[in-house]
C-alpha cells in the first residue's frame, strides 16, 4: 500500500505542476499591458527588491502593525516547505543524516503550531471571520494535516500511508483553491517588481531634495 501510495504522491505532483502551468498560461493570455513612458528605473532591481527588502515587515504596513501574525506566517510557510522537503526524502528513500532530519521536524512543528494558531486565529477574531470563506478554512486544514503527518512519520514511519494520503489530497487541491498562492506568489511578486522597479519606485531611495 505505501509503494501505491508513493507513486499516488508523485502524479498528484505532476498533477499540480502541469495545472498551476496552465493557470499561468491563462493569466498571461489576458495580454501585457503597453508601457509608453520612458523607463525612470530598472526592473531587474525592482524585482530583487520585491524578493528582498520589499519582504521585510517595516517595508510593508500590513505586516508591520500585526509583526506576530508575520513571524507566524514566516514560520508556517518555511515548516510546509520543510515538509514537502521531509516527504520526497522519504518517497524516494533518500538517507539523510539523523539530525538534519531531526532539523526539518522542528521546522515542520513549529510550522504546524504557527499554522493552527492562524487557523484558531481566523476563527475567533470576528473581521478575520468575516473576511473568510471556505476555501481558507478549508486549505488550512489539508496543509496542518500534512504537517502533522510529516512531523509524526520522522518518529514513527507508521504515519507515511497517512502522511502519503494527506501529501495526495494537498496536491490534488493545489490549483483548485487558495494553496496556488504557492507559484502565484511568485509570479505576482515578479510582476510588482517588474514594472514599479521600471517607474522608479524600487527600491525606495528615500526622499529626495534637489538643491
Amino acid at each position: 500500500m505505501e509503494k501505491i501510495l508513493g507513486y499516488g504522491v508523485i502524479l498528484s505532483f505532476i498533477f499540480a505542476s502541469f495545472a498551476l502551468t496552465i493557470l499561468i498560461k491563462q493569466s498571461l493570455s489576458f495580454g501585457k499591458k503597453s508601457l509608453f513612458a520612458e523607463p525612470g528605473g530598472d526592473w531587474k532591481k525592482g524585482v530583487a527588491y520585491a524578493f528582498a527588502k520589499g519582504m521585510m515587515p517595516w517595508e510593508k504596513e500590513s505586516a508591520r502593525k500585526h509583526i506576530l501574525t508575520y513571524l507566524a506566517g514566516f514560520l508556517y510557510h518555511f515548516g510546509i516547505f520543510s515538509g514537502l522537503i521531509a516527504l520526497f526524502v522519504s518517497v524516494f528513500s533518500i538517507p539523510i543524516p539523523p539530525p538534519l532530519l531531526l532539523f526539518l521536524q522542528i521546522l515542520i512543528g513549529s510550522g504546524l503550531i504557527c499554522g493552527a494558531g492562524l487557523f484558531i486565529k481566523r476563527i475567533f477574531m470576528g473581521y478575520m471571520r468575516q473576511i473568510s470563506c471556505p476555501d481558507d478554512f478549508l486549505a488550512n486544514i489539508i496543509v496542518d494535516a500534512f504537517l502533522l503527518f510529516s512531523f509524526l512519520n520522522i518518529s514513527a514511519p507508521g504515519y507515511r500511508t497517512v502522511l502519503y494520503t494527506s501529501a495526495i489530497l494537498m496536491f490534488v487541491y493545489m490549483p483548485l483553491g487558495k494553496i496556488r498562492h504557492c507559484i502565484f506568489f511568485f509570479y505576482s511578486r515578479i510582476l510588482f517588481g517588474c514594472f514599479f522597479g521600471r517607474r522608479g519606485v524600487f527600491p525606495n531611495k528615500g526622499p529626495q531634495i534637489e538643491s
